[in-house]
């Protein structure tokens, strides 16, 4: 019998481990940025056709509701829907696709929740990008597991950046030092902590 249920173990194992196998590489090619599909439709439309099919929403400039189908996109014009606000909770968007955000001047809040793939490095590439460091004011960081100190830091970059809101986040270590260092590069930078 111990034979038996060590076998059946194995089999289940073996398949958990190819489903999310599996599931990683899907995520990876929900996020392989088209170079050729942002200038067929412009940036905002390309950015948010990868934000959907990994699962975040949107809100264009002028607009109250959030989109979330991708197939209910609105069409028109080239370059006629801004992207105001990005909430990726629970998304499967990862840094290989932060490449879509380059051309974004609109953005304004990115909430982060519960995003498995949300890194130091995503906090970083977010971070270099001039029109990002000029139009984002708001950013939440909520429950992503693998952020630590290092990719908060490097949120100085974002000039304009007045709200931040961090709640579990098991890699924070040294919040006195890293909130103390983005205020200290942002003085108007109103940092909410819900770490416990």
């Amino acid at each position: 019998m111990g034979l038996l249920s060590r076998t059946v173990q194995s089999i289940v194992s073996q398949r958990d481990w190819s489903r999310r196998h599996f599931w990683g590489w899907l995520n990876a090619v929900f996020n392989k940025v088209d170079y050729e599909r942002i200038k067929a439709v412009g940036p905002d439309r390309a950015a948010a056709e990868w934000l959907l099919r990994c699962g975040a929403k949107v809100r264009f400039q002028g607009f109250d509701r959030w989109h979330l189908d991708y197939n209910g996109l609105p069409t028109g014009p080239l370059g006629r829907y801004k992207i105001q606000a990005i909430d990726a909770t629970e998304s499967c968007i990862m840094h290989s696709g932060f490449d879509h955000l380059d051309g974004l001047k609109h953005v304004e809040e990115i909430k982060f929740s519960k995003c498995i793939y949300i890194e130091d490095t995503c906090l970083e590439r977010l971070s270099s990008i001039d029109n990002m460091q000029e139009s984002l004011y708001m950013v939440e960081v909520v429950s992503c597991g693998n952020v630590t100190d290092k990719g908060i830091i490097a949120l100085h970059k974002l000039r304009n950046l007045e709200y931040l809101f961090l709640s579990d986040l098991p890699g924070i270590t040294d919040r006195q030092t890293t909130v103390g260092r983005l205020q200290k590069a942002l003085p108007r930078l109103d940092v909410v902590l819900d770490l416990d």
